[in-house]
């Protein structure tokens, strides 16, 4: 099953400072929702476990993160994969900061995911649910973090 999103969220922090911190991997890898660890390999690699809840489908997700910095353009692609429990997924996802005044940034954000094996099974809607809540919950994250830097 593949879901397809994008939007633009406003963080009240300088570019800067969202740059520094959207390209930390220990940081932005502890914005997943449901996060249970992260092991950070080097500047631009990391692994998460997270807790996954779809409808009846519930375990854990290993996922492989690489960040792929483009300062130049204050462009970051991502790129993850990983699955659990008899599921895969593969994302990608960029973001674009964009200078909102008054010390504000816009994040100018799109994603992709493809999802195999049980969690896809749930149904289209379902899932959809899931993912725009889990978008929605990282989000808030980042901002509440950037918030107590």
């Amino acid at each position: 099953m593949k879901l397809q999103y994008n939007g633009e969220e406003q963080i009240p922090a300088a570019p800067d400072h969202v740059w520094t911190f959207v390209t930390d991997p220990e940081k932005v890898g502890r914005c997943f929702p449901d996060v249970l660890d992260v092991a950070v390999e080097d500047a631009t690699h990391f692994d998460a476990v997270v807790h996954v809840g779809v409808g009846p489908v519930r375990g854990t997700f290993k996922l492989k993160v690489e960040l792929m910095p483009d300062a130049a353009k204050r462009r970051l692609d991502v790129k993850i994969t990983g699955g659990g429990f008899g599921s895969a997924v593969d994302m990608t996802a960029a973001a674009e900061l964009v200078e909102a005044g008054a010390g504000a940034t816009a994040l100018k954000w799109s994603g992709e995911a493809v999802a195999r094996g049980p969690v896809a099974a749930v149904g289209g809607r379902v899932l959809d649910a899931q993912a725009k809540k889990l978008i929605s919950q990282t989000f808030a994250t980042v901002r509440e973090r950037l918030a107590a830097e």
